[in-house]
């Protein structure tokens, strides 16, 4: 784990599929400006955290983990802000430390739409790992027209030379989803997302959580720095409810 910022509430944020705490650390930098943050490495995700990863029943062991983790923290009132796999994880989670939580292109709700160009690149990267590779995939992952970070491509070069990756989440069961919408739950996906279109996403949102999906302009599924300031005023939403405001009234 790795923690920045003071104040509550505490944030816990939980990364996606070949990620951890040291790649996301401008996510980190962006969110501990305004709240004490602690990233955690998941389990059998490259990082410095257990090689091991779970056989079967993977997002309930992995929601177990966190549940630990949360439970290490030894504090309440934490809200998780979770990004791809990361988000199936944070709601797989039943923590009573959990007060609220945000999803950021979030597995877990709709099984993630993979065409074949996405197929055909992914299958490039992973059999033959070269930056060029990796950047062509990458360029999927954002807006059209948009370059992925360098910091990116180097990282998932890396990964795929080095490890092996996981493949996406399926969806959580439908009452568990129910039930996590119970607590302050904020949902965001890109608008050029290719894995999980918001015309897919949002009408599925509405009927498994009853939640209005918040489409973020200018992004694909990979959030990139310069979007990172959309991350956090999802985040707020679930951590700063609006101050009531008062009204006068003439009487009769």
């Amino acid at each position: 784990m790795t923690s920045a910022g003071t104040g509550p509430p505490r944030i816990v944020l939980v990364p996606g599929t070949g990620s951890n705490a040291a790649v996301a650390l401008r996510w980190l930098h962006a969110l501990s400006a305004r709240w004490a943050t602690t990233v955690v490495d998941l389990p059998g995700q490259p990082g410095l955290s257990d090689p091991r990863r779970p056989p079967r029943s993977r997002l309930a062991w992995y929601g177990r983990t966190l549940d630990q983790i949360l439970t290490a923290l030894d504090g309440d009132g934490v809200v998780v802000v979770g990004n791809s796999l990361g988000t199936a994880v944070a709601l797989a989670a039943g923590s009573p430390r959990i007060a609220g939580r945000v999803l950021i292109s979030p597995a877990g709700i709709i099984r993630l739409k993979v065409d074949p160009e996405l197929a055909l690149a992914s299958a490039r990267w992973l059999l033959r790992p070269t930056a060029e590779h990796t950047r062509t995939m990458l360029r999927l992952f954002v807006a059209p027209g948009t370059e992925p970070p360098d910091t990116e491509v180097q990282w998932m070069t890396l990964m795929a030379t080095s490890c092996r990756t996981t493949l996406a989440p399926p969806p959580l069961p439908a009452e568990l989803l129910a039930r996590r919408a119970e607590q302050p739950c904020v949902v965001g996906v890109g608008e050029h997302d290719r894995f999980l279109p918001p015309g897919r996403l949002g009408p599925a949102l509405r009927r498994t959580m009853n939640l209005d999906l918040r489409v973020m302009p200018g992004l694909g599924h990979l959030t990139t720095p310069e979007h990172l300031g959309k991350v956090v005023a999802l985040v707020a939403e679930a951590t700063d409810p609006p101050t009531p405001t008062s009204s006068s009234s003439t009487p009769p």
